[in-house]
């Protein structure tokens, strides 16, 4: 028996689709054109030939993104300094469809647009290989060899010893101020020796170009910064679970939006991820209180 899908039907598997998308493609705004565009072809397909609109629009959605995914990738090649995916906050209620983190999404991009899918479909999302088979349009075999690459990639950027949230935005609200305070004694406390910190501009907004790999180089940075907070104090907005890591939204010299997400292990940061790219903020900017 064919299902119908009504406009509330379909508002209740949109944060599921989106979801999909934005894994696939690390940017919202493209991840909702995906989602509107998989919608409006589900308007005008015969839907007595659909016998499941929401394995339909899932699968329109994948395609879609694949698509994307080849002139994304274009587009990277030329991108200037460090690339992070659109920062995201988790549900406030935690029924989070997945466990993937920001070091989780890095790990996605270094993968085939096939193994991204692949893996995402079935590991993340729960499908059994014959309907990721149809999906992506390669045999089941095919699929669990994709998945199963794209699995050895990322298991590395799983956390071994993961963070609780409550713990972690303790741990953020730490390194806010002794960042932002200059406590570089405290600073260093929280650092592991083989720290990094990325910052991604866009080439929009002054930031570091090249990642700061080392404990010797990420406190010089910050013996700096803590120059220019001393005369241009950061504005908190708020702490926050960004893309999985605790980590907080403040705004930096006046008017630069700025998120920042710690990945934690063993109550140490391991990596510092700072989005100020302007086009990759402008859905949280629009949420902020004025």
């Amino acid at each position: 028996m064919t299902e119908t899908l009504s406009d509330a039907n379909f508002s209740e598997l949109r944060p599921r689709l989106v979801r999909l998308a934005y894994r696939m493609l690390g940017s919202v705004a493209d991840a909702e054109d995906i989602v509107q565009n998989a919608w409006l072809r589900w308007l005008g397909t015969d839907h007595t030939s659909v016998r499941e609109p929401a394995a339909f629009l899932r699968t329109i959605v994948t395609r879609l993104c694949l698509n994307e995914l080849k002139s994304a990738r274009r587009r990277r090649e030329s991108y200037v300094g460090s690339w992070l995916p659109e920062p995201i906050f988790d549900p406030e209620d935690g029924d989070a469809t997945d466990d993937i983190t920001l070091p989780l999404m890095l790990a996605l991009e270094r993968l085939s647009p096939l193994e991204r899918a692949a893996f995402l479909l079935h590991d993340v999302f729960g499908m059994d290989f014959d309907d990721v088979s149809s999906t992506i349009g390669r045999e089941a075999a095919a699929c669990r060899k994709l998945a199963s690459r794209a699995r050895a990639h990322v298991a590395a950027a799983r956390p071994r010893f993961a963070v609780g949230k409550e713990q972690g935005l303790k741990l953020a609200t730490a390194f806010f101020t002794a960042s932002r305070t200059g406590d570089m004694d405290a600073l260093r406390a929280f650092l592991t020796e083989d720290v990094v910190v990325y910052a991604d501009g866009g080439g929009k907004v002054a930031t570091s170009l090249r990642p700061h790999i080392g404990l010797a180089a990420v406190m010089l940075l910050h013996e700096k910064l803590a120059r220019v907070f001393s005369a241009q104090p950061s504005r908190l907005v708020h702490y926050a679970v960004i893309d999985g890591l605790p980590g907080f939204v403040t705004i930096e010299g006046g008017d630069v939006v700025q998120t920042t997400a710690l990945y934690i292990e063993r109550e140490k940061v391991v990596a510092i991820y700072c989005t100020r790219n302007p086009d990759k903020l402008q859905h949280i900017v629009g949420a902020m209180p004025h």
